[in-house]
C-alpha cells in the first residue's frame, strides 16, 4: 500500500500551533546547512549503536556513512541518530539486563522522531534483538545492517576466534596446562579486527535469524566486518530504505509472522546456533503477538538437521561460512521444511530467492547437504520435568554424548558469589560424575540472567583431565560456549521454582532422549522445603533495575518486560503479563 511520505512534517512537536511547529523544526534543520529541497525529501532515520564501550562496532562510522550515501543517492534525507549500545563484555552485571532498556529507547525514538523508514545498525549480541524488538513495536518500515563477524587471528600455527577459543585456552590455563605467558599471548590474538565473534555465537546466530525474518538484504548477514562488501550492503540498504519510506513498507508486522518465525527457528537449528537466540527470537515474535511454543520448537528440532560445521560445535569460523555460501547454502539444504511465501524487505518471497541461481557453488565441507548432515536433528532441545516444569534448554550439539543420558549427585551453589568462592576450593566435595547446580541466576534475580550457566569445571577436577560435567542453572551461557549444560530453568529459583529447592547430595537425572530433567526427591520432602523457602529480598530499590526485576518475563516469553508486550484488544491487558508474587514490588 502506497502512502505519501511525511518527511520532516511527520510527528510535529506539540506547541498548540502546527504551522509554528513546522516552521521551527525546519529552521533548526536548516541550521545544519541543508537546503529547502533536501528538507522536502522522505526522511530515513539511521539508528546506530556506535560506542567506545562496544569495540565490535568501531567500524560503524564508515557504515553510517555508507547507508547515508545510499539514502542520498536514492533521493532521501538521511538522519543518523544514536541509541544505547550494549557491548557484551563491558556491562555489569550482564548485557541481557539492558537489552529491554535499549529496545525501549529504539521504539520510542523511532516513534517520536520524524522518519518515514529506518535503517538499524547493530551486531554485538543484544543489540540486534533490541533493535528488532523496538522496531517491531514501532512498526515503521525498517531494515537492518549487521556489523558482520571479525576475522580470525593466529597463535602458534592455529587459527583463533573469539570467543570459543578463549574458553578453550582458559580451560587449559585453569587446568595448569599452559603458563601465564601463553594465556597473555592468546589474549592479544583472539579479537584482531572489528566485528562480532568469529564463530556461530549469538551475534552470528541473530544476524542469520534477522536475514531469515526478512530484515537484512539477502546474502549479507555473514559478510565479514572488514570486507568491502559490508559497506556495499550498507549503501544498498540505504537506497532500499528510501523506497520503503515512499511505499510505506514492508513493515515489521508484515515480516514477522508465525511462518517466518518458524523459518527462523529452523535456520537456528540447522546452524546449531546460540541458546540465547531462542530467547531473543521469542522476544521478537512476542512483540508481534506470536507466542513461543516449546512443543512446536521440539518438533522443528527433530525434523531439522544440523548442516553447518562451525565452532563452537564444529571446526570452521564465520569467514569460512560466508565463503561457503552463507545463509543461501543453509536455506537450500533445508528448503523442504521452509514456508516459501514469506517476504523480505525487498518484497521478494523466499521461494523466489531459493529459485534464483547462486553466484558461486556451495562448499559442502562447511555447509553440508541435508542427506549428509553434521547431525540428523537440530542442535537445541527443550527439556521438561520435575526440575523444570515450564522448560529448560540444552544445546545438544555442544554436549558430551555420554552425558546426555545420566544421573548424578547435585553440588549446589546458591549464587554467583557462592560459586566464585567455592568452585576452586580444594575442600569442595565434588566428583566428575556429579551435577553442578547454580541457583538465583535467572532474569528476575539480582544477577539478571548472566552467561554464568557455563559453570567452570572445579580446578581440582580440571587438573585431573575432566573437561565436561552436567551443569544446570536458570542462567544463560554464551553462544560461543560448549558442554553439557542445562539452561534457563523455569520457573527460576529466585521466584521459588523447584531449582530453588535443590540441595547438595540430591540426585538429578538428565534424559535427552525422553526430553526430561528431573529432581529425584520425594514430593513430601519437596513440599517441606517449599514451605521453608523464603524469597530473597529486593536488591534494586530504584531505577531501571527495579523495573526490570519486577516486570521481566521468563525466557519462554523472551525475557521481555511484561508491559512491553502487545495489548490485547479485548481486555486492554498486556499479553502474557507476569502475575504478581510476594516481594515482586520494589
Amino acid at each position: 500500500m502506497k502512502s505519501k511520505a511525511r518527511g520532516l512534517d511527520g510527528g510535529l512537536t506539540d506547541y498548540g500551533d502546527k504551522e509554528f511547529a513546522r516552521f521551527l523544526r525546519r529552521s533548526f534543520a536548516r541550521s545544519t546547512g541543508l537546503t529547502s529541497r533536501s528538507l522536502d525529501r522522505p526522511v530515513v532515520g539511521i539508528c546506530h549503536t556506535e560506542s567506545g564501550f562496544n569495540p565490535c562496532h568501531r567500524h560503524f562510522g564508515d557504515m553510517v556513512e555508507a547507508v547515508a550515501r545510499g539514502v542520498t543517492a536514492a533521493g532521501g534525507l538521511p538522519v543518523p541518530f544514536p541509541v544505547i549500545s550494549l557491548g557484551e563484555a563491558f556491562l555489569h552485571p550482564t548485557s541481557m539486563v539492558y537489552r529491554n532498556l535499549m529496545a525501549m529507547a529504539v521504539e520510542e525514538m523511532i516513534r517520536a522522531q520524524p522518519m518515514d523508514s529506518v535503517v538499524l545498525l547493530g551486531g554485538c549480541d543484544k543489540t540486534v534483538p533490541a533493535l528488532l524488538m523496538g522496531a517491531a513495536s514501532a512498526d515503521k518500515p525498517a531494515a537492518l545492517v549487521v556489523a558482520g563477524p571479525m576475522m580470525t587471528g593466529r597463535h602458534r600455527g592455529e587459527r583463533l576466534g573469539a570467543c570459543t577459543d578463549c574458553r578453550r585456552f582458559w580451560a587449559r590455563y585453569r587446568a595448569g596446562r599452559i603458563e601465564r605467558e601463553e594465556i597473555e599471548q592468546v589474549e592479544g590474538r583472539l579479537a584482531v579486527t572489528t566485528g562480532t565473534c568469529a564463530v556461530m555465537g549469538t551475534a552470528s546466530s541473530m544476524a542469520l535469524v534477522a536475514e531469515t525474518l526478512g530484515f537484512v538484504l539477502s546474502g549479507t548477514a555473514a559478510i565479514p566486518a572488514v570486507h568491502a562488501d559490508r559497506l556495499r550492503a550498507a549503501e544498498e540498504t540505504g537506497a532500499l530504505a528510501v523506497s520503503m519510506a515512499t511505499e510505506g513498507g514492508p513493515t515489521p508486522s508484515t515480516l514477522i509472522t508465525p511462518r517466518s518465525v518458524d523459518n527462523a527457528f529452523q535456520v537456528l537449528l540447522a546452524v546449531s546456533g546460540s541458546t540465547n537466540a531462542v530467547i531473543h527470537l521469542a522476544a521478537i515474535a512476542g512483540r508481534a503477538g506470536i507466542d513461543f511454543d516449546p512443543g512446536r520448537f521440539n518438533d522443528l528440532a527433530r525434523a531439522t538437521p544440523v548442516t553447518v560445521d562451525l565452532k563452537p560445535v564444529g571446526e570452521g569460523y564465520m569467514e569460512d561460512f560466508h565463503a561457503a555460501g552463507g545463509l543461501d547454502g543453509v536455506l537450500r539444504g533445508i528448503a523442504d521444511g521452509l514456508e516459501g511465501g514469506c517476504i523480505d524487505i525487498t518484497g521478494r518471497m523466499l521461494s523466489t530467492r531459493l529459485e534464483d541461481p547462486l553466484a558461486d557453488p556451495i562448499d559442502h565441507r562447511v555447509i553440508r547437504k541435508a542427506d549428509d548432515p553434521v547431525d540428523h536433528q537440530g542442535g537445541l532441545v527443550i527439556l521438561h520435568g520435575s526440575l523444570a516444569p515450564d522448560g529448560a534448554l540444552l544445546k545438544r550439539a555442544a554436549a558430551t554424548p555420554r552425558l546426555l543420558e545420566s544421573e548424578g549427585r547435585a553440588v549446589v551453589f546458591s549464587s554467583l558469589e557462592d560459586l566464585a568462592t567455592r568452585i576452586d576450593s580444594p575442600d569442595l566435595d565434588v566428583r566428575a560424575d556429579d551435577v553442578l547446580v547454580l541457583q538465583n541466576a535467572g532474569p528476575a534475580s539480582p544477577s539478571g540472567m548472566p552467561e554464568a550457566g557455563y559453570l567452570p569445571i572445579p580446578r581440582k577436577l580440571a587438573a585431573e583431565g575432566v573437561t565436561d560435567m552436567v551443569r544446570i542453572s536458570d542462567a544463560r551461557m554464551s553462544g560461543t560456549a560448549f558442554g553439557t549444560i542445562v539452561l534457563h530453568v523455569v520457573p527460576e529459583s529466585h521466584l521459588g521454582g523447584p531449582l530453588a529447592l535443590v540441595k547438595s547430595g540430591d540426585r538429578i537425572r538428565l534424559s535427552v532422549s525422553s526430553g526430561t530433567i528431573d529432581l529425584l526427591v520425594s514430593n513430601d520432602e519437596l513440599e517441606r522445603r517449599r514451605r521453608a523457602w523464603r524469597k530473597p529480598g529486593v536488591a534494586h530499590p530504584r531505577g531501571y533495575r527495579s523495573l526490570h526485576s519486577a516486570s521481566v518475563l521468563p525466557w519462554t516469553k523472551g525475557c521481555d518486560l511484561d508491559f512491553l508486550r502487545p495489548v490485547s484488544a479485548g481486555s486492554g491487558e498486556h499479553v502474557g503479563r507476569r502475575p504478581a508474587t510476594d516481594g515482586d514490588s520494589p
